[in-house]
């Protein structure tokens, strides 16, 4: 006679087969191992992402181990017309902007040209799709949002470690990110008109709303990515010709974050909706 627990012991073995390397598909079609990736995109701090018909920001929400640790680097400078902004493994992103770096100079060494932005994007696109097919790999653990402009003018797509990537009017990645896209999902078509000011309004705006209640943004967790001409609160700042990648962090973004009006108080209406007691709401930013 068969013992109780073996069907039990023998399904879950079955079960957790499919998501033990990242070659094998379930009877259901799906990767798991890619989806964990995806999952770890979503548990990195928040980046937004825009563009108009002149300039593309990012703007990015970063963490700190502690009080006594810096605040984690979240944008990477990958050639004067190219910059990334990550969710996810920092130290995948490293891994990846690197071979970036490499594709951006070896255009520049072989064709006396910056790579076109959408190269770039396919080059490392191709890079994470192998890691999804080959055995013995796993798929990186971060997604980008990348911007930069060429001829044909500004651009932003993302990345996923899934190995696509789209291009797109705006954009955000990382935790509580459904929030940013709702924002921005109301406001996208004033995006295409507006100068950098207004731009990084409407950013800051979507970055905030992946915020709990009790945090604002300062100029200590938040950093803003700006490829296109000069604005007009960078008027006296050194910019390469054709509007190189620059970041801006600390005191250079108060002038943006002075704009911004201050959070609506929502504690009235929250009463009513009150979590209850012991309830854990509190999520990482």
């Amino acid at each position: 006679m068969a013992l109780p627990w073996k069907p039990v012991l023998l399904y879950t073995q079955f079960r957790n087969t499919y998501d033990s390397d990242n070659t094998v598909f379930s009877p259901q079609g799906r990767l798991h191992q890619v989806e964990y990736a995806l999952e770890a995109v979503k548990q990195g701090s928040a980046v937004v992402g825009l563009r108009s018909r002149t300039h593309a920001v990012l703007l990015a929400l970063k963490r700190s181990t502690g009080e006594l640790a810096s605040y984690q680097q979240k944008m990477f400078r990958i050639d004067d017309h190219v910059g990334i902004g990550i969710a996810g493994l920092t130290s995948d992103a490293r891994v990846l902007s690197n071979f970036m770096r490499q594709q951006a100079m070896g255009s520049r060494m072989v064709f006396n040209r910056a790579i076109p932005v959408n190269r770039l994007v396919s080059a490392i696109a191709d890079k994470a799709q192998v890691n999804t097919q080959e055995y013995g790999r796993r798929p990186y653990g971060v997604g980008f949002l990348v911007i930069g402009h060429d001829h044909t003018g500004p651009h932003l797509y993302e990345f996923s470690p899934s190995g696509t990537s789209y291009e797109y009017f705006a954009m955000s990645i990382g935790a509580r990110s459904q929030s940013a896209k709702t924002y921005l999902e109301k406001h996208f078509e004033e995006f295409d008109t507006c100068d950098l000011e207004q731009l990084i309004d409407h950013g800051l705006h979507a970055l905030r709303e992946t915020l709990q209640q009790d945090k604002e943004l300062t100029n200590l967790n938040t950093s803003i990515g700006v490829v296109g001409p000069r604005g007009d609160s960078e008027k006296g700042t050194k910019i390469k010709a054709g509007g190189a990648f620059r970041i801006m962090q600390d005191e250079k973004i108060d002038v943006y974050l002075a704009k911004l009006p201050p959070k609506e108080d929502a504690n009235a209406p929250a009463l009513a909706a009150a979590p209850a007691a012991g309830e854990d709401v509190a999520m990482d930013g």
